[in-house]
């Protein structure tokens, strides 16, 4: 079996072009103290559960960790953190010529129309979807069989657009849309030339409505580095090795407050909001998505941070960056500090997630078949193996009658294929340990945010289920179930 570890910065050696990323440093070549990286870093692994955190200072990336099993190599889910790359599709199409901020969003659409458009309706324009003003008071839904833009513009308009916020991820879907039907492509298709192939991200996934058009709002698929290049192509006004993509005055316009959303000046989801971004406090603006997706852009500091995680709580997350980081930024060199910067490397080297609880010693339940009563998770029976390999066991699941066999090893991370609950079957890293007679385990689904812990407790014939998973929509903890020993 193979450990996936961090890879780090590039320890005590010039800048160099990795691939086609972006070029490493050490922290203190620009102006950063290792050791209080460090100490970012040691307070985000206190968070359960981080993902990935890259931080770039003056167009180098100067620390670069992944919480085992999640990996540099893999894509990860960005939620609303996509809302900021459909903008910038947005932005190209400006550009080109072929729509405009001021243009009515009724007129992309006129066989979805309503027979009779409110003048409130009439009044919404593509800079209303952008900087979520639409003047609905509610979102519109995205379901069923009609096209999502139709149902968009059947839904009230009581506000005059323009004069109310409001979170609205059926906009960006509208922007997403506009952008197809100006340019006959989808937004995913519309960026590969102008930003996801001059930027070097590779094999970004965007998902589809019923309608194939991009969702916009949600969706989008990239890697960690992906992240950290798009806020750095912000960051640098729209200028990309030399050549500009975007004009700059698109990226002042987007990254603006072009609305309000609250007066808190302790809240960094209060400083207003721009094209698809959040303006923060300090100065700073970001992309962001549910469960902790960051792209975060400090203008004044020359530095990006990207992140991603599974956290119930985001604004403590942006906490640490204002407290830990934002400080340590400094406007020269400073001297090397070889010990701190191992130690640095040291730290990333060895982030994870967090295991399971318990030892290697199996239980009880090795070896035996549970059998569950029809309930809501389709599972039928349940049984936990020795193996295949030394230190593993393999718990094996009939679902719906399909028999499931998940890998899981002690003490470690193990890389399969799973599904559990909700999650579909997918890409994920599995890990197990016994306390006593009770089975422990986590499902690390490694290109989201979604950690599923399992407990299994005998009690005579029988055994209890409980799954939870660490974020969600709803609710987060399944049911619980209990199976009979067959």
């Amino acid at each position: 079996m193979k450990i996936w570890l961090s890879i780090v910065v590039i320890a005590l050696v010039p800048a160099i072009c990795v691939a086609s990323g972006l070029p490493r440093s050490t922290p203190e070549q620009q102006g950063v103290s290792s050791s209080d990286v460090l100490a970012f870093v040691e307070a985000l692994d206190q968070v359960d559960a981080m993902n990935s955190v890259m931080v770039v200072r003056h167009g180098h990336v100067i620390a670069e960790g992944w919480w085992t099993p999640y990996r540099a190599s893999a894509r990860h889910s960005l939620y609303s953190l996509s809302k900021s790359f459909t903008s910038t599709a947005v932005g190209f199409a400006i550009a080109e010529g072929k729509l405009s901020v001021n243009d009515s969003v009724l007129s992309f659409f006129p066989e979805d129309a309503p027979v009779d458009p409110s003048s409130n309706l009439k009044a919404m324009r593509v800079s209303d979807l952008l900087r979520m003003s639409t003047g609905h008071q509610r979102e519109p839904g995205r379901a069923g069989s009609e096209p999502w833009t139709k149902i968009f513009l059947a839904q009230e308009v009581p506000f005059r657009p323009g004069t109310h916020f409001l979170y609205n991820t059926s906009g960006t879907y509208m922007q997403s849309a506009i952008v197809q039907k100006v340019t006959g492509q989808t937004t995913l298709d519309y960026l590969r030339p102008r930003l996801f192939e001059p930027l070097g991200i590779e094999e970004p996934v965007w998902e589809t409505s019923p309608q194939g058009i991009s969702l916009g709002g949600y969706g989008l698929s990239v890697r960690t580095e992906d992240i950290a290049k798009f806020g750095q192509l912000y960051l640098q006004k729209g200028m990309w090795q030399g050549k500009q993509l975007l004009p700059a005055a698109w990226i002042e316009a987007a990254t603006a407050r072009q609305t309000s959303n609250g007066s808190n000046p302790d809240s960094d989801w209060e400083q207003g909001y721009g094209y698809q971004f959040w303006r923060c406090r300090h100065g700073v603006y970001r992309g962001d998505g549910a469960f902790g997706q960051y792209c975060i852009v400090m203008d004044d500091h020359d530095t990006v941070v990207a992140i991603t995680s599974g956290v119930k709580n985001m604004p403590a997350v942006l906490q640490l960056v204002w407290d830990k980081l934002l400080p340590a930024l400094k406007s020269n060199e400073l001297p090397a500090a070889n010990q701190a910067h191992q130690q640095l490397a040291d730290k990333l080297q060895n982030v994870s997630v967090r295991l399971p609880d318990g030892g290697d010693k199996p239980g009880a339940l090795l070896g035996k078949t549970f059998t569950f009563p029809a309930n809501q998770q389709n599972l039928e029976s349940l049984t936990i193996e020795s193996g295949p390999g030394d230190r593993q066991v393999t718990l094996v699941t009939r679902v719906a009658g399909s028999e499931q066999r998940l890998v899981c090893s002690y003490g470690q991370w193990h890389d399969g294929h799973a599904a559990w609950g909700s999650m579909p079957r997918q890409v994920a890293s599995a890990a197990a340990g016994w306390t006593n007679d009770r089975f422990n385990a986590r499902v690390c689904f490694y290109e989201t945010p979604f950690i599923t812990t399992l407990r299994i407790e005998p009690s005579g014939d029988e055994i209890t289920l409980n799954a939870e998973t660490n974020v969600g929509f709803t609710q987060t903890k399944l049911p619980e179930l209990v199976g009979k020993a067959r």
